[in-house]
């Protein structure tokens, strides 16, 4: 069988990035099936599979707009040389045989963040140089000719895209992101007891966790306020530059002592282990991988109706979802879930939820994928 030489485009490659966690989980499912793996990127952290050949396209630039146009002229003109049999592309670089829509529609985030700013700031979001660039680039993409697949990792962002930009249905393919289920599994007592020690959590508090960088695009504002009007304790994982504000609004609300913020952590799997559930109200997020993780380690998940990940959820079965903004139904099922050492149910069920999407399910439809545009 002759090998498939495949570029995958990522302008940079962090460890805790969810974007980068899937082309990882990708790569290394990948890794045993005829293929040649190229990584064209700007800047990759960490280290990358020996087998791997990566490509550094790091043009100068000025601010966002350069950052962008530049990358993007860069792994067209390095794609183009190698003429590689397939370029996914995970950035809106039109030319792409494949794009993975993992951030979803930008133009759909863009209408969603409108509803926690200000007219003021919404008036210099379109007038945003930076904004308006992304739009651009994201519509020609969409059209371009040489634009065979798109993956989404959600229905959720299918349907937008068609509704945004009218792409017929069959362009599509829905590939779920995969999860390790033996790494991300539920916690032993002595693991749970452990963790909540380490951040002073009391072993009978119920508990959850929320995970994500960038907390206004997360949800984090709406998921302390849905925490302070209960018992409950908070353990926030991530960072953001103005995390001061968010300190200051949980000891507005009286709930600063409840809250533990921990950063960026490059191993999530014990802050899991402390928790009994997860909260993640995102005003727009395509489906992120720590709803996965969270699953996978057993806990019932609140979520919000722009999220991919509420397509795993039933309403009191795996987890719980509402609007992203309604505190009052976010704090009333902070309110239901329970402590997983007196019932686990929920748990059990969101972790059945997940295990048919293994790193070896994820590597099939891809390379089926692939081998079906080589045809």
């Amino acid at each position: 069988m002759k090998t498939i030489r495949l570029a995958i485009v990522r302008q940079k490659y962090r460890p805790d990035g969810g974007a980068e966690r899937f082309i990882s989980r990708a790569l290394e499912a990948l890794d045993d099936q005829n293929i040649e793996l190229n990584i064209i990127t700007r800047q990759w952290e960490g280290k990358p599979n020996p087998k791997w050949k990566i490509h550094l396209c790091n043009p100068a630039k000025q601010g966002r707009v350069s950052r962008e146009k530049g990358f993007a002229v860069a792994a067209q003109k390095c794609w183009q040389a190698a003429q590689f049999d397939i370029v996914q592309s995970h950035e809106r670089i039109p030319g792409c045989d494949i794009f993975r829509a993992g951030d979803g529609a930008h133009r759909v985030w863009l209408e969603q963040r409108a509803r926690v700013i200000s007219p003021a700031q919404r008036f210099l979001t379109r007038l945003s140089p930076y904004h308006r660039y992304v739009l651009r680039a994201e519509e020609e993409m969409f059209h371009s000719a040489q634009l065979k697949k798109i993956i989404c990792n959600s229905e959720m962002v299918k349907r937008d895209i068609m509704r945004c930009y009218g792409v017929d249905a069959s362009r599509f393919e829905v590939i779920y992101n995969a999860i390790d289920a033996e790494k991300f599994t539920p916690a032993t007592q002595e693991q749970r007891r452990t963790a909540r020690a380490e951040m002073s959590i009391p072993e009978q508090a119920v508990t959850l966790i929320y995970v994500g960088s960038g907390f206004e695009r997360k949800g984090l504002k709406p998921a302390i306020q849905a925490i302070a009007s209960s018992d409950r304790y908070l353990i926030v994982v991530g960072q953001d530059k103005s995390q001061k504000k968010y300190e200051t609004l949980a000891r507005q609300l009286g709930c600063f002592d409840r809250i533990r913020f921990m950063g960026v952590q490059n191993n999530v799997l014990p802050y899991y282990h402390a928790a009994d559930g997860m909260i993640l109200p995102t005003l727009y997020d395509p489906f992120p991988n720590v709803i996965l993780e969270a699953m996978a380690c057993g806990l019932p998940v609140i979520t919000s109706q722009t999220c991919g990940g509420a397509e795993f959820i039933t309403e009191g079965h795996e987890g719980y979802v509402c609007d992203a903004l309604d505190v009052a139904r976010l704090n009333e099922y902070v309110k239901k879930i329970p402590s997983l050492v007196e019932n686990a149910a929920m748990g059990r069920a969101a972790r059945e939820r997940i295990l048919p999407y293994s790193p070896k399910n994820l590597s099939q439809q891809l390379v089926a994928l692939y081998h079906s545009l080589l045809i």
